[in-house]
């Protein structure tokens, strides 16, 4: 009864996981979305109208371009003046301030009366000309304002902003004013800048009503167009006046679709849009990638990208920044596929596409383009271990992008020389961008928490300080690692695993031997240690091979999928020859396995099978004393049969068939390995 609370528990709290993933990436892509209905109609100035005939629907007038009316607004706001008020109070502050404090310390610094009365006459002067904070006269001097308006008392006066002192210069004028009868340096030793503040305040809400009201003087339109007249027809050009009027509609149908009900429905639209896509993007995830739901990782990756791209694709085509083909989309199915697996890089590419097609007013061409540069980065790309495969998929998805491209073309246009050479500047510049995802590779896989092949490649390099290390200490074990990664690489191959991660766990599976070489029989020279103990603590020096090697996994930051093939390549045996050995001698005593058991776990991927598979069967056969095409046989086929019934791949996707193949292909390998070299003749005097 428990049980079954306990699981509905985690059902109920796992279906609550899945939908805060979903409604907030909904939240976020639709936020980013465009909110009006769309223009449905592509021009470009000196271009053939691809359209029917164009007639107005509605009234609306011609507007004037932007560059007309922004030399129009400089021409009228170089009259500007923004408003300040005199603030009274600062000086009465100030010269009380004076006054109080001669009466109490500046007496000892000025002789007599003169100077005190000096200072406070020439601050009055400078508050009544006005002293202006030094941000609101650098905002002056950037939008080129030589006056403004001071208001004092409801009256307003025009003062050139060159009138004005900052506070420096209003220091500057009460040491240098009068040097005849005051000494300069008697008003440097009184600390003047205590007495020295700006006067006028910023009045935004009359400096804006004053910018409306000039601004308001600018006619926005130089025309008008009825409804019913004719705009353009198929197959006329659009010249720089048509281009005015076919933007001035846009313009207006936008306007008019900003109404609530029209924002309502646009809204409710891209909900169900974004919904369905991003729903049938889940089904697939928990179909055949659940497992993807317990790696926070993979699904933060995933999910930041289906964000991402449509947010950046909104964005772009919200503000006019560029033109869309120059975003690399099919960098997501390479990071994906470099990452997780080819099926997941395909579906995500496709639902990002899709999400971002609903920003576009044309999007099929936009879908087709995506969708087959996007499945040919994927075959092209199937594992990432140098640069030059990230230049050679640029290179095709921009050759696919280009050609497709092509295509269209061919099919609408008649004439050759009216092709958009712009769109292959476009494509070729994608292709550049596209490589940016080898660096980018590096930070997700730090951020993520993935090992991408570029990083098992660097870590499979011999040369690197733990494996030189190994095979001077455990040079026994080091050629067994490196005669297993050539083993079970070639057996992930065959049976579509990933070979690069295999062979670099292969290397590294036993590196805790090198803590204890001499106790393992591959790196002995006639002396066994073993002798000196007795079976039980043989047994635990094994076994302590596990947990020294992912210690020292932990020291050298070895990724936790090598960490894996440490912890997994016994899986949850037993020592046999120790244990067997036990038990023979004690015959009657009741033997506890765990003392003789790895710590597991047993194998829970398909590499980390293999490579169980591969150490036991290279391991066994260097004990054979003949090796003949049966004995070699007979050795592959007991261990694997054995591992197999005793349930070490329970938890691993691997099939019987795998199992098989793996089978013929360790005893090919191991007979080639293995096989009786000729001996060569003497030659006769």
């Amino acid at each position: 009864m428990n049980s079954l609370k306990t699981r509905r528990q985690f059902s109920y709290r796992n279906l609550i996981y899945k939908g805060l993933i979903f409604i907030a990436t909904i939240s976020i892509i639709v936020y980013f979305l465009p909110n009006g209905r769309k223009f449905s109609y592509q021009f470009d100035i000196n271009k053939p109208w691809k359209y029917g005939l164009l007639q107005a629907s509605f009234d609306f007038p011609i507007y004037k371009n932007d560059l007309q009316v922004q030399k129009e607004q400089d021409s009228i706001l170089a009259e500007y003046q923004p408003y300040f008020q005199v603030d009274k109070e600062v000086e009465k502050k100030i010269v009380a301030k004076l006054r109080d404090d001669y009466s109490k310390t500046l007496r000892h610094l000025m002789p007599g009366t003169d100077y005190v009365r000096y200072v406070e006459r020439m601050l009055k002067l400078l508050y009544e000309n006005g002293i202006i904070a030094g941000n609101d006269l650098k905002r002056l001097e950037e939008d080129s304002i030589v006056a403004i308006q001071l208001v004092d008392k409801n009256i307003a006066t025009s003062r050139f902003v060159a009138q004005l002192y900052t506070g420096k210069e209003a220091y500057e004028y009460l040491l240098n004013a009068d040097t005849v009868h005051y000494k300069k340096k008697i008003l440097q030793q009184c600390n003047l800048n205590n007495y020295i503040t700006s006067n006028l305040i910023y009045d935004e809400e009359k400096s804006e009503t004053a910018q409306k009201d000039l601004l308001s003087n600018i006619s926005w339109a130089n025309g008008f167009v009825l409804n019913g007249q004719k705009i353009i027809d198929r197959g006329e050009i659009v010249d720089k006046h048509t281009y005015n009027i076919l933007e001035s509609l846009r313009k207006e149908w936008e306007k008019r679709s900003e109404t609530a009900q029209e924002k309502r429905l646009t809204l409710a639209g891209q909900l169900l849009y974004v919904g369905i896509f991003l729903f049938c993007f889940m089904t697939y995830l928990e179909l055949f990638r659940s497992d993807y739901y317990e790696r926070r990782g993979t699904l933060t990756l995933l999910f930041a990208l289906i964000v991402f791209f449509p947010v950046v694709a909104s964005v772009i085509v919200e503000q006019n920044l560029s033109s869309i083909y120059l975003v690399p989309f099919a960098m997501v199915p390479i990071i994906v596929r470099v990452f997780l697996d080819s099926r997941t890089a395909f579906i995500t590419h496709i639902t990002i596409i899709l999400l971002c097609s609903i920003t576009l007013r044309f999007p099929h061409e936009f879908i087709l383009l995506q969708v087959v540069a996007g499945m040919m980065s994927i075959y092209s790309l199937r594992e990432l271990s140098q640069r030059s495969q990230l230049l050679r998929t640029a290179l095709i998805v921009f050759i696919s992008y280009a050609l497709l491209y092509f295509a269209f073309e061919l099919i609408h246009e008649d004439d050759l020389t009216k092709l958009n050479t712009r769109m292959y500047i476009y494509f070729m510049i994608n292709g550049i961008l596209l490589l940016f995802a080898y660096p980018l590779l590096f930070l997700l896989e730090k951020t993520f928490g993935f090992t991408s092949d570029v990083t098992l490649v660097e870590l499979s390099n011999i040369n690197n300080s733990l494996l030189r290390e190994m095979s001077e200490v455990a040079p026994g074990t080091f050629q067994h690692s490196l005669q297993m990664a050539n083993l079970a690489a070639a057996a992930a191959h065959k049976i579509g695993g990933k070979s690069q991660l295999v062979r670099t766990g292969a290397l590294y599976h036993d590196i805790g031997k090198m803590m204890n070489p001499a106790f393992f029989t591959e790196n002995q020279s006639g002396v066994n240690p073993h002798k000196s103990l007795n079976h039980e603590q043989s047994a635990q020096v094994i076994i302590s091979h596990i947990t020294d090697g992912l210690k020292l996994a932990e020291k050298h930051n070895l990724p936790k999928v090598i960490k894996d093939f440490i912890s997994t390549h016994h899986g949850k045996g037993l020592t046999k020859y120790f244990y067997i050995s036990y038990k023979n001698e004690h015959p009657d005593e009741e033997v506890d396995p765990d003392k003789f058991r790895y710590p597991g776990p047993n194998p829970f991927t398909k590499e980390q099978a293999i490579l169980m598979m591969a150490d036991s069967v290279e391991a066994a056969s260097r004990s054979l004393p003949e090796y003949t095409e049966e004995s070699i046989s007979t050795l592959v086929e007991k261990i694997i049969d054995t591992q197999v019934s005793e349930g070490y791949f329970k938890e691993c996707p691997i099939t019987f068939k795998d199992i098989a193949l793996i089978k013929a292909l360790f005893k090919e390998k191991l007979k080639t390995m293995y096989h009786t070299r000729i001996s060569y003749p003497e030659l006769k005097k």
